[in-house]
């Protein structure tokens, strides 16, 4: 689904991706490690072209994103969903307006179409009683359900996840995790997960990468990572009281 190609990134001097390539096959959950300020919210912006990388070739779903312009570009786009670390939810906006908001932006359905997609959106998150809420009404939980709502809401092939549980607690982080899982199930979503939390990590992954120091220097499932001797991924891989690494 995803194939990155020896792609390079710095920022005037400071290198954040160096010769980085990467597959994850249709229907896989990628999680991608690394110490903060290491390129791993770049490398997903590169992937949609919001950041175009210095070097190398990215393909989605075969087609070379780095050569798309105008229209293709934007019809990629539409088959990626994007969850941001914030959620990113419009607070002037009800449930129902934030949910539709992309749908309006990308695509031609009535009203009618579009309020059942949002319904089914909110049923496969559970929250389908907080359509006319305002996002100030909801706990932390409920705001990351109703942003994967919105994130799934156009049927994407590819979801990118930029630390989907940051802020929250333990048994919400094992809550939208397993909601991640399902969905991926469901919709056969293919999904890149950037994150430092163990516990959604460990309900999450299919396989692994680590980054250090702009590269990718460790593959493998998550098993075979947080058990490795290797002294780099045993200090990174040791654990806060809250489950989150300290990196």
């Amino acid at each position: 689904m995803v194939e990155v190609k020896n792609v390079s990134k710095a920022f005037g001097n400071h290198v954040v991706l160096d010769d980085v390539s990467v597959n994850i096959n249709k229907g896989e959950n990628l999680v991608l490690f690394g110490r903060s300020g290491t390129g791993k919210s770049v490398l997903l912006k590169c992937i949609v072209r919001l950041l175009d990388p210095d070097k190398g070739e990215i393909f989605v779903d075969g087609q070379n994103v780095l050569e798309m312009e105008g229209e293709a570009l934007i019809e990629l786009r539409k088959q990626v969903g994007f969850l941001f670390q914030s959620g990113a939810l419009y607070d002037s906006m009800t449930v129902r307006e934030n949910l539709e908001f992309p749908l309006i932006r990308n695509f031609n359905f009535t009203a009618s179409e579009r309020l059942e997609k949002v319904k089914t959106a909110l049923h496969n998150v559970g929250l389908e009683k907080s359509i006319n809420k305002m996002p100030s009404e909801l706990s932390g939980g409920m705001r990351k359900r109703i942003a994967l709502a919105r994130t799934i809401i156009s049927e994407p092939k590819l979801i990118l996840y930029d630390e989907p549980t940051t802020g929250l607690d333990p048994i919400t982080v094992k809550e939208i995790s397993e909601l991640i899982v399902e969905l991926q199930k469901d919709l056969n979503i293919t999904s890149l997960v950037v994150t430092h939390d163990l516990i959604c990590a460990k309900i999450i992954s299919d396989h692994a990468v680590v980054l250090k120091d702009a590269k990718i220097i460790y593959r493998g499932n998550l098993d075979e990572l947080t058990a490795s001797d290797d002294p780099f991924l045993k200090d990174f891989f040791s654990m806060e009281p809250s489950g989150t690494m300290k990196y």
